[in-house]
């Protein structure tokens, strides 16, 4: 664990993730910021708590890590088009982000992190869990790396296996659009993290349908297999949601998962995406 001057660092788990303390970013310095930046390649999962963000705030903490994109199926707040809002009401049964993935892998440039401000939630549950996929790539034995290491996948928008277009109209308060967008991206099975240099596992339960080349039926038994092994408690954390909390995660090399274990109680949460490169 790399040590910092500025900044005050808790690891969440022996894997991944960690709480930064003694930090507002709204007046971060640049030195403050880079230890930031540090820590975020170490970590791959960074929260903040006790920030006080408005739309146009947590936008601009977003930029520090890199360009804004839009989240192409969710409308974004009037004053703020890059956050959108991510409520479940207490009478509401579906949430986003249930089950294990990365975001929006059936683009052809992912984002390369995603960020989520809490507004309200829960006093218990809500959680949401981290994964390790570098962990995930070097657990790996060497018969099933030499397998993987030529694979392509096809990521699609449509295979709607959870999350949340898989909701359909059962959202009453987050504005779903392009909803029949037939969006899809190919992409390594195995990534090399483009900072790092390191190999991370790229497959997702919920968008990843089957190898390039093979069929649905045949790839089945194999990505089964490997979003068993990827979610292993060894590799992950789980982080408790309080109000007013700035989190921020890698998709290249993070997976997550957020649980819906608070029926009959209110969440509220703010998103936004930063712009990624070509998976290679």
């Amino acid at each position: 664990m790399m040590s910092f001057e500025h900044i005050q660092v808790r690891p969440l788990s022996g894997s991944l993730g960690a709480e930064v303390q003694g930090v507002d970013l709204t007046v971060a310095s640049d030195a403050v910021w880079d230890e930031i930046r540090q820590a975020f390649r170490e970590r791959m999962v960074l929260v903040f708590p006790d920030q006080r963000l408005d739309p146009q705030g947590l936008a601009k903490v977003g930029r520090q890590f890199g360009e804004l994109i839009y989240y192409p199926f969710v409308e974004g707040l009037p004053e703020e088009p890059f956050v959108i809002p991510l409520i479940k009401e207490a009478s509401e049964t579906k949430i986003f982000g249930e089950g294990w993935h990365s975001d929006t892998t059936y683009t052809e440039q992912p984002p390369k992190a995603t960020a989520l401000y809490s507004i309200e939630v829960p006093d218990t549950g809500g959680d949401t869990m981290f994964a390790n996929m570098y962990q995930a790539y070097e657990t790996l034995s060497p018969g099933m790396k030499e397998l993987l290491a030529p694979l392509r996948a096809v990521n699609s928008a449509s295979a709607r296996k959870g999350g949340g277009r898989a909701a359909g109209n059962a959202y009453q308060s987050v504005k779903l659009i392009n909803r029949d967008q037939k969006l899809e991206g190919i992409h390594p099975v195995v990534r090399t993290h483009p900072e790092t240099g390191r190999k991370a596992l790229y497959v997702n339960a919920l968008h990843t349908t089957h190898f390039v080349g093979w069929r649905e039926a045949e790839s089945k038994p194999l990505l089964e297999f490997l979003h068993r092994h990827k979610a292993l408690p060894e590799f992950t954390c789980r982080y408790k949601w309080r109000p007013a909390t700035f989190a921020i995660w890698d998709n290249r090399a993070v997976q997550h998962s957020a649980l819906n274990d608070y029926q009959g109680k209110r969440r509220e949460m703010w998103r936004i995406s930063i712009a990624g490169e070509t998976p290679a």
